[in-house]
C-alpha cells in the first residue's frame, strides 16, 4: 500500500516542472509508485500538466504555470500518489536473442576474469535472469533492467567507450541493459541483440515500456546476422510470450 510508505519529495525543477522523487536508491518499489503516479495522471489529467516522465525513482512533471501554480499541483500529486497502489496487471513478456561473446560481446572474457568464472558461466548467469524494464531513457529504446543476478554486480568501466554498437547487450552497477542506438557507455558488454526497442518507421516505434519483463537467449552469430536483416526491415524479432 502506498499509504503506508514515506510520501515523496517535490523538487522544483526550472520554471516549470516538479520532481516527485520516491526514494534515493534504485529499486522496484518505488519504480512501482513512479509508474502507478504516472499511469493515474494520464487516466485523470490534471489541467496544466503537458508531460510526465517516469524514472527510476522519480516522476518528472512538466506544467504550464500560467495555468497552475507550483503549490496547487505539489498538493494534487502528494494525494494522488498517497492512493493505495492499484492491482498488478499482467506484465508483458519478452523474449530476447543475444549473441554473447566474440565481437559481439568485447567484454564479455573480461567479465569472466573479473568475476574469477567462465565465459559460459556469466552467459548462463544473465541468460537465466528474469529482469523488469524499470525505465527507458539516454537515447529512444534504450532500456534499464532491473533484476539482475547479484552475482553480476560490478563497477562500470573506469574509462567510459565514445561508441558502443546498436544492440548491446550490457551490463553495469546493478543494472543490466538493452541499448538500441549506437552511442557512448561506460557498462560492459557481454553480446548483441537484432531486437530494435525503437525503430522511427515501425509500428510500435518503441518495443518495450516500463513494466514489462525480459528474459534473454543465446543465438549463435550465423543467426543474429539473419536476424538482424529481418529487423532493419521492420520485423519484430523479441518473443512476446504473454499473450
Amino acid at each position: 500500500m502506498a499509504a503506508t510508505l514515506p510520501p515523496p519529495r517535490l523538487l522544483p525543477s526550472g520554471d516549470s516542472a516538479v520532481t516527485v522523487e520516491f526514494s534515493r536508491t534504485i529499486d522496484d518499489a518505488a519504480n512501482e509508485r513512479v509508474l502507478a503516479l504516472d499511469k493515474a495522471l494520464a487516466a485523470a489529467p490534471i489541467e496544466g500538466i503537458s508531460e510526465t516522465i517516469p524514472t527510476y525513482r522519480s516522476l518528472l512533471v512538466h506544467y504550464d504555470p500560467g495555468t497552475i501554480g507550483f503549490d496547487a499541483l505539489g498538493e494534487k500529486l502528494l494525494a494522488i500518489a498517497s492512493q493505495p497502489l492499484p492491482p498488478a496487471t499482467k506484465a508483458r513478456r519478452w523474449r530476447i536473442p543475444v549473441a554473447y561473446g566474440g565481437e559481439h560481446g568485447i567484454d564479455l572474457e573480461d567479465v569472466a576474469k573479473a568475476l574469477n568464472t567462465t565465459p559460459d558461466d556469466i552467459v548462463a548467469r544473465h541468460a537465466g535472469g528474469d529482469y523488469r524494464v524499470a525505465m527507458i531513457g539516454f537515447t529512444p529504446g534504450w532500456s534499464y533492467l532491473s533484476g539482475l543476478d547479484k552475482s553480476l554486480h560490478m563497477s562500470r568501466r573506469q574509462s567510459p567507450r565514445l561508441f558502443t554498437p546498436a544492440g548491446t547487450i550490457s551490463i553495469g552497477g546493478i543494472q543490466a541493459g538493452i541499448q538500441c542506438l549506437a552511442a557512448p557507455s561506460g557498462w560492459h558488454l557481454l553480446g548483441r541483440t537484432p531486437v530494435r526497442t525503437y525503430q522511427l518507421h515501425r509500428n510500435p516505434t518503441f518495443l518495450t515500456e516500463p513494466g514489462d519483463r525480459v528474459t534473454f537467449f543465446a543465438i549463435d552469430h550465423k543467426t543474429f546476422e539473419e536476424q538482424d536483416r529481418a529487423a532493419e526491415a521492420g520485423e519484430i524479432i523479441a518473443e512476446r510470450v504473454d499473450a
